[in-house]
Parts: C-alpha cells; sequence; structure tokens
C-alpha cells in the first residue's frame, strides 16, 4: 500500500495562513486510529485517502462530510481534494461556483427524468 504525502512547500505555504493545530489523516496512522469518530482541532489540515481502497474504508467524501460536522462545532478545515482539471481551470480564471444539487436531467424523447440525479454546479464566468 503507498501513501501520498502532501509536499511540504504547499503545507507550509497553507500552515503559514491557517496556523493548523490537527491533522485528521496522519502518516503513518496509527493502528485503529479513525479520525471520523473523533472531535477534530479547531483549524485542521486534511489530505484523506483519495480512494476507498487507499488503506481506509473511506473516501473523501466521508472526510468532507466531517469537515462540514465540524464547522457546525465552530471549527474550520483547510481540505486537499481531489476535482476535475476543469473545475481548477474555471477557479483559476475567476468563475463563480453554486451547488446546483442533484440534477435529475430529462430523456430527450420521453421526458422522464434521469433515474439517478446527477450531483451538479453551476459555473459563473462573467464578462
Amino acid at each position: 500500500m503507498k501513501y501520498w504525502l502532501t509536499p511540504p512547500e504547499l503545507y507550509r505555504k497553507l500552515d503559514n495562513e491557517f496556523h493548523f493545530d490537527f491533522d485528521p489523516c496522519p502518516c503513518p496512522r496509527p493502528e485503529g486510529y479513525n479520525s471520523l469518530l473523533i472531535p477534530w482541532g479547531d483549524m485542521n489540515y486534511c489530505n484523506p485517502p483519495y480512494r476507498k481502497t487507499d488503506g481506509n474504508t473511506d473516501g473523501p467524501t466521508a472526510f468532507v462530510r466531517k469537515a462540514i460536522s465540524e464547522q457546525k462545532e465552530g471549527k474550520s478545515t483547510v481540505l486537499l481534494i481531489p476535482a476535475q482539471s476543469y473545475i481548477n481551470l474555471l477557479l483559476e480564471a475567476g468563475a463563480e461556483l453554486r451547488s446546483a444539487s442533484r440534477t435529475r436531467f430529462l430523456e430527450v424523447d420521453t421526458k422522464e427524468p434521469l433515474p439517478g440525479p446527477s450531483p451538479t454546479i453551476l459555473a459563473i464566468l462573467r464578462g
């Protein structure tokens, strides 16, 4: 099993800005450790497993949900998570991103909704 560490220069830059006090995904991970079951710090840095097969039973979505739960307790988290390249292109171009929730696209001919709605976003590029 391979682990991938955050490049030190990226971590230093983020830590200088945010002043982390907890890493819910330490490497190496102690035997039996599951940060999804414990309280996090006040300012967290989280580089979660990108896939469930990365030596954990939970992928990035579980850590995003935990970070949202911790946010409700007044805690902050910076997550380094995978993204499609076009999302980074949009952000670098100054796009405004909004959740469009789960869109039930309609079949062209029958107008029947897609059985499993797709998670979607709106990307607004203003001229």
